[in-house]
């Protein structure tokens, strides 16, 4: 009972897959690419920035002890 169960599950998510779906044209997907490159690149620009900064006072700080 519970394969069959399964199988059905299966077939559904099939289904869905290939009649329900919307996917994206290539032109689409490659400027999605490109945007996630570029919120990618700020974001490590920004984690860097803070990493350098923090870095900086810790030694600052721990220089005065």
């Amino acid at each position: 009972m519970k394969e069959l169960k399964i199988l059905a599950d299966i077939k559904d998510s099939y289904n869905e897959l290939v009649h329900k779906v919307s996917w994206p044209t290539q032109k689409e997907l490659a400027s999605s690419a490109v945007v996630v490159m570029f919120a990618s690149l700020i974001i490590a620009a920004v984690v860097f920035a803070m990493d350098f900064c923090l870095e900086n006072i810790m030694h600052l700080i721990y220089g005065l002890f």
